[in-house]
């Protein structure tokens, strides 16, 4: 008889912002467009998302820890979101640890990772590589930037200090990331919302399910399976289903978490929508599994430093 989890969860995927600071173009571009994305429309979170709307959303997830992954902040000021989650009001657990934004193509690259690394609380960095050849789609500048040497040395820093390297990319990129992360095994990668299954004809499911197969098989990435429901907008439970037992399927638990990427999810699902999913998708595995999919692997992986008293 399967279980539902009902332990402690770390939530290792979500953003914070105060429009205020005026750091965040690409939501400001959206307010100045009208806000059409991959994700169509960004209206409904084009307002400030702190700490106290986070935990609106998530109270009743048992919520004990979660990462921050950069939010597109301006490259222009560069090391200020870090500062500034820094300066926040973070001892419930929300933003315990940060993934932080360093273009890895910069001329500035070492001094940018050195800066973060020396931050006990930056475990991750993100440089989105995720290119679309309709530009309202793409969150890179260009294509190829995994295979670009400038981008690859600097990616080179990361082993050093020891940081996990958030991939952000889409599903036709997937031969190159794999290229990637073999070239960096020292290197641990996490890949973003499942590979980002955008493309959902038959052609474009089959090239995220084998695309994910290959990078399942290297033993240095990580999975996190969020925000499903930016692919799937009319997302029913039985729609998402397939989508995440092939993910499990490819990496296991012990390799994937369960992450909410709010707010951004929140434009199609509520927090609890989103966990509702994920709790009754999960419940057919061992309770030891399910534990590593909402705990135990993301504590790993982010080095939240979260033990059993927190069960």
């Amino acid at each position: 008889m399967s279980m539902r989890y009902g332990g402690p969860v770390i939530d290792p995927h979500h953003h914070l912002w105060d429009l205020s600071l005026g750091r965040h173009p690409w939501l400001e571009r959206a307010w100045a467009t009208g806000g059409e994305m991959v994700y169509g429309s960004l209206a409904p979170i084009l307002k400030d998302y702190g700490i106290a709307e986070y935990r609106a959303d998530a109270a009743r997830q048992d919520i004990v820890a979660t990462v921050h992954v950069e939010a597109g902040w301006s490259d222009a000021h560069p090391l200020e979101e870090s500062r500034w989650l820094d300066g926040l009001d973070r001892s419930c657990g929300i933003a315990r640890r940060y993934v932080a934004r360093v273009p890895l193509d910069s001329p500035d690259v070492l001094r940018l990772l050195e800066a973060e690394a020396a931050n006990p609380n930056v475990v991750g960095i993100r440089d989105i590589v995720s290119w679309h050849p309709e530009p309202a789609k793409s969150f890179a500048p260009r294509p190829h930037r995994m295979a670009d040497p400038a981008w690859r040395r600097g990616l080179a820093h990361l082993a050093r200090p020891g940081l996990v390297f958030d991939l952000m990319l889409y599903p036709w990129q997937m031969d190159e990331a794999v290229d990637l992360v073999r070239a960096f095994p020292d290197t641990l990668f996490a890949l973003n919302h499942a590979g980002s299954p955008a493309d959902r004809s038959e052609a474009g499911m089959a090239l995220w399910r084998s695309g994910l197969r290959a990078l399942g098989r290297e033993p240095n990435v990580r999975l996190k399976i969020s925000d499903l429901v930016a692919y799937d907008n009319e997302w029913t439970l039985e729609s998402l289903r397939p989508v995440i037992e092939h993910a499990l399927d490819c990496f296991g638990p012990a390799r994937a978490m369960f992450a909410s990427d709010f707010p951004v999810a929140g434009l199609h699902a509520s927090f609890d929508e989103v966990y509702e999913v994920f709790r009754t998708v999960a419940a057919p595995l061992s309770l030891d599994e399910q534990r590593a999919l909402f705990f135990t692997t993301a504590n790993e992986t982010y080095r939240l430093g979260m033990g059993e008293h927190h069960v």
